[in-house]
């Protein structure tokens, strides 16, 4: 993987954990000579990943809808800043520019972006890794709830293995890396169940 793109929160949340791994996710990624590609930002979770990436010698590209310059301040030392003009141009661009993504700690916009990367990865059109860093268990009850996705006959389970899960960095990424996307489809009929 050359580029991984990485969803989290223009907030840093109540818990200093979730600051402190972001940034170690940044070192890990320059040390690991990956690229980051994020929502631009230098605030919250967004500042401290692209942090972690630009004190340890890597390369950070953002990409930033025009409209929040004003309240996601663009990051002033970034590799490169992409604006485009929407928020689907903006996941659209961090597709196109990524191997994998990674999903930290954030809101309603983080999963928004997760949960369509992997619609696009369920309907074939992808076949990148995307994992969440389940950083302290914040992510516990959204893992539960695929299961019940599952377990209700809505989603396969095939499909629910393509979201990669680990509490260390170095796992998770070694999990990307070994990847292998799912051959069958997303539709479920009845006998399927």
């Amino acid at each position: 993987m050359k580029r991984i793109t990485v969803f989290c929160g223009s907030s840093s949340g109540i818990e200093e954990i979730y600051s402190s791994q972001a940034t170690l996710l940044g070192e890990t990624l320059a040390k690991r000579d990956i690229e980051l590609v994020y929502g631009g930002a230098n605030v919250g979770l967004m500042g401290a990943v692209a942090d972690g990436v630009l004190n340890n010698g890597g390369k950070a590209i953002g990409v930033l809808p025009n409209f929040l310059r004003s309240k996601e301040i663009a990051h002033k030392q970034l590799t490169e800043l992409i604006l485009v003009d929407t928020m689907h141009e903006r996941k659209t661009k961090m597709n196109d520019l990524c191997d994998g993504v990674i999903a930290l700690p954030g809101g309603f916009g983080t999963l928004d972006e997760l949960f369509e990367m992997l619609t696009w990865a369920q309907l074939g059109l992808h076949k990148k890794p995307i994992a969440i860093l389940n950083i302290d268990g914040y992510f516990d009850s959204l893992i539960a709830f695929t299961q019940t996705m599952v377990e209700k006959g809505l989603l396969k389970e095939v499909n629910q293995q393509m979201l990669l899960v680990s509490e260390t960095i170095e796992d998770l990424l070694d999990k990307m890396e070994n990847y292998v996307p799912p051959t069958v489809g997303k539709w479920i009929d009845k006998e399927d169940i």
